[in-house]
């Protein structure tokens, strides 16, 4: 998985770092899930994933995103639309998004969101390959 954030001025970020793990799952009946995790968060020294200290659980919320809910796709536009009902970040829920597809074969998905929640108008995109 890669995720990608390029910002009106042209520069891009890794939000979930270089080595990001990530997952998107797309079910028959048109529901889908998506998780995204920074390569190397910090690991909560008491074991106990209720007590992480300020540092860590701000690292951790920063590098996570989940999602899940329904999805349509219209493949006349090449566009992807989820209706999520709940996500790590709250103020998705509810919300409607369509992506673009970018690119899609057999063993490899892009999509862009040009209207991602960041620090102002970007653009952000995600590349998931099939796992084997």
């Amino acid at each position: 998985m890669i995720a990608e954030i390029t910002a009106a001025d042209g520069r891009r970020s890794l939000p979930f770092g270089d080595k990001p793990k990530g997952i998107i799952i797309f079910t028959a009946d048109g529901h889908f899930s998506q998780v995204h995790v920074a390569g190397g968060l910090p690991k909560i020294a008491s074991n106990n994933r209720l007590a992480g200290t300020a540092e860590d659980n701000k690292a951790i919320v920063a590098g996570t995103l989940a999602l899940f809910g329904t999805y349509s796709v219209d493949e006349a536009k090449r566009t992807l639309t989820f209706n999520i009902e709940a996500s790590t970040f709250p103020n998705a829920e509810g919300t409607v998004q369509t992506r673009t597809i970018d690119l899609l074969t057999a063993d490899e998905f892009r999509n862009s969101n040009p209207g991602a929640s960041r620090d102002g108008p970007v653009v952000a995109m995600n590349v998931y390959r099939r796992a084997k």
